[in-house]
């Protein structure tokens, strides 16, 4: 059956709000859905990161603005994060989708326990800057999760920043404003070696998460995160055991 545009613009608007108030589970959200709808996992993750290029971009500039970045941290983790991607996209584009589809399911069912662990155990906030070698390590890692998985950035990385007592609100922000350059990167090698020929899902996600990245950014200033936190984790949880379902049986 055919999908309409406005299930991809509704799509790309929950998920930009979601990732730009929390700084993760963006890529998560809207695979999530797309696979559900029955979309391969390269297309996913193809048509994901090519509207991400844009979005994260309106996202990393919302948070400037609203002054959630650390400038040192976007550096540190910009080159490595740069790396993982690029690996991880092409490694995506060698295998078929199908048959990586629930390790891909699997895995992010495990992000959203992570979210949801998030929620109900708060760590206690400290303002040093994350070390040089957490930041090299959690770039490779999340930029080629982030590529395998169609999302994985911002839940590997921003997780680990603010599970780690790291500022929540800086996290986010300079997690979101990399993102757009390990998001290019990916789909540069995404346009190489599959191109890109999916534009109305591409479209419907770049529409609904260019209107929602200032919200997203507005609320990472303003407002407590622990509900979001569980309906996104929940619904995660949900999509995924959706997935495997239909995969299995």
């Amino acid at each position: 059956m055919e999908v309409s545009i406005v299930i991809y613009i509704v799509v790309g608007f929950i998920a930009q709000l979601i990732d730009g108030s929390l700084g993760m589970a963006y890529g998560v959200s809207a695979n999530s859905f797309l696979l559900t709808l029955g979309i391969s996992p390269v297309v996913a993750s193809s048509s994901v990161h090519a509207a991400e290029i844009v979005t994260t971009l309106v996202s990393g500039i919302s948070h400037w603005k609203f002054g959630n970045v650390d400038k040192r941290t976007v550096l540190k983790l910009l080159i490595p994060g740069v790396i993982g991607g690029g690996a991880g996209a092409y490694l995506l584009t060698t295998f078929d989708g199908n048959l990586i589809k629930p390790y891909i399911a699997i895995y992010l069912l495990i992000m959203g326990i992570r979210i949801l662990y998030k929620a109900f155990r708060p760590t206690p906030e400290h303002h040093r800057e994350p070390k040089t070698g957490l930041l090299v390590a959690l770039g490779l890692v999340g930029g080629t999760m982030d590529a395998i998985g169609g999302g994985g950035w911002g839940p590997v990385v921003t997780s680990t920043l603010i599970s780690t007592g790291h500022s929540p609100r800086k996290s986010i922000g300079s997690v979101n404003l990399s993102e757009f350059f390990v998001t290019l990167t990916e789909s540069i090698v995404f346009v190489v070696t599959i191109g890109l020929t999916h534009w109305k899902i591409i479209l419907g996600l770049l529409i609904g998460g260019i209107v929602a990245a200032p919200f997203g950014a507005l609320i990472t200033r303003k407002l407590p995160t622990k509900a979001i936190l569980i309906i996104v984790g929940a619904l995660i949880i949900f999509l995924q055991f959706r997935t495997l379902y239909q995969i299995w049986f």
